[in-house]
């Protein structure tokens, strides 16, 4: 099955011990030491429907926080295509608000981003892969989606997108289900060479990818090595001065929010 939107027209539209153990691309030490940072600079435009509600997915045992946001003058967002968020270590759905990503969404569309609404549940931090009963990929593969359906999203239609942990979780999601994604969206994402998501980079082909990294981010030499590594060009790779935080990831929210858009709208063909 192939995509309408060609990479081309992507790329014009996006312009041993515990202590040392590795889940993901973080070792515990990193996973356990906040990261986030200063919060990014907000846009100065209204949020749209935004929900944050308390919901019990059976693939994750425990009830999570579910956030949706619908781009201001959308209404309740029916009909339009999702965007699955995917969290950092340091963060959690309930932080979305917090972070002004309504806000971020509303000014893209405003600046000609088709519009498209952001949805996204707590994974905990388990890099976005299963350990034991708990596993939050699966729930965002099957769970997240059926939510997002009764609300009246156009799910046929869906991107991802996400930050350090996140980021992983994104493409290794990606990789996972072959073809289910229109796109990813992958700030600083916390992976090395010898991790799931180079083994099975193969896997991305026909999938546009943007990758983003601040220059003095300390995962920019994996990042860079990613994006030589992944099956075709990415459809947009962006390196520039910023640290691991949403001081710098909130100046490239714009971009990768364009990208995404574009690559949520046309239709799909055989």
């Amino acid at each position: 099955m192939a995509h309408a939107l060609t990479r081309r027209r992507l790329l014009a539209a996006g312009a041993g011990t515990a202590a040392a153990a590795v889940v993901g691309g973080l070792t515990a030490r990193e996973l356990s030491r906040p990261r986030t940072g200063p919060d990014p600079a907000v846009p100065d435009t209204p949020a749209g429907d935004e929900r944050l509600i308390r919901i019990a997915p059976g693939a994750r045992g425990r009830e999570v926080d579910f956030w949706t946001a619908v781009p201001e003058g959308y209404g309740d967002g029916r009909g339009l295509p999702v965007c699955l968020v995917l969290h950092g270590a340091s963060a959690t759905a309930r932080d979305f608000p917090r972070f002004g990503f309504a806000r971020f969404l509303t000014d893209a569309v405003r600046r000609g981003a088709p519009p498209f609404v952001l949805a996204g549940a707590s994974g905990g931090r388990l890099s976005w892969r299963r350990s034991g009963d708990d596993d939050p990929q699966r729930m965002v593969r099957e769970e997240v989606p059926t939510w997002c359906a009764r609300r009246g999203f156009d799910t046929s239609r869906l991107a991802v997108w996400g930050w350090s942990m996140g980021g992983f979780g994104a493409l290794l999601l990606a990789e996972t289900y072959p073809g289910w994604l229109r796109a990813v969206a992958a700030f600083s994402p916390a992976v090395r060479p010898d991790d799931a998501v180079f083994a099975g980079a193969a896997r991305l082909r026909g999938t546009p990818v943007g990758l983003w990294c601040g220059r003095q981010d300390n995962f920019l030499k994996d990042v860079r090595a990613l994006a030589r590594a992944l099956p075709e060009p990415p459809a947009r790779a962006a390196w520039a001065d910023g640290r691991h935080n949403f001081a710098y990831w909130g100046t490239v929210i714009p971009d990768a929010f364009t990208l995404l858009g574009a690559a949520l709208t046309p239709p799909r063909t055989a």
